[in-house]
């Protein structure tokens, strides 16, 4: 009888072992992917005199406008642009890095400098409002999606300026990939209205 029986413990046995087992392996992906969930989002990084942008290769510095860095898991450092429009293709081409673990623009609000953005005026793309097809021209001479991190002072800007206020999944592909049309213009009054609210601070 005991022997008879045999294979069928010896079955069972090994169907317990294996049943643990996947038991645990499922236990490690889920703790792996509590970890990558848990991981803190990156803050944004300030201008260094040597960033280049991705794309065209020059300094950031020497060009006029709203700057933008996205941020990778699997790298250290963040990418930088040296136009928003430049951000936001990145964003939507598929053939770049996936693994985007956060996007900044400047938030020109907050910044009295047209031509090289404050320190600390940064604010999440996926957060900002844009005002596109305005008459302001960024990095390269190219039209520029100008951000802001309130609708209020977005709305001024397409006064003074032209344009259309959208958030950033309404800035259609046909604008965004199309090729510059004019040189580089500084906008109107928004150095003067940031200014003047840096001095109420």
């Amino acid at each position: 009888m005991s022997l008879s029986r045999t294979p069928r413990f010896a079955t069972l046995a090994a169907i317990r072992t294996m049943v643990v087992a996947v038991a645990l392996l499922a236990a490690g992906l889920a703790g792996c992917d509590r970890r990558q969930a848990e991981r803190p989002r990156p803050s944004p990084s300030e201008v260094l005199a040597e960033a280049t942008g991705y794309y065209c290769g020059m300094r950031l510095a020497e060009h006029e406008g709203p700057k933008g860095q996205v941020h990778l898991a699997s790298r250290s450092e963040p990418i930088w642009f040296s136009s928003v429009r430049d951000t936001i293709v990145f964003l939507r081409s598929p053939e770049e890095p996936r693994d985007i673990a956060a996007a900044y623009v400047n938030d020109m609000g907050r910044s009295a400098n047209w031509q090289q953005p404050d320190r600390g005026a940064w604010v999440d793309a996926r957060q900002a409002w844009f005002v596109i097809e305005s008459q302001a021209r960024g990095g390269m001479g190219a039209p520029e999606a100008v951000p802001f991190s309130d609708q209020a002072a977005a709305q001024a800007f397409q006064a003074a300026n032209g344009g259309r206020v959208v958030r950033l999944d309404e800035i259609p592909d046909a604008w965004l990939f199309a090729s510059p049309g004019r040189p580089t213009e500084v906008p109107a009054e928004v150095p003067a209205a940031a200014t003047h609210r840096g001095e109420q601070r």
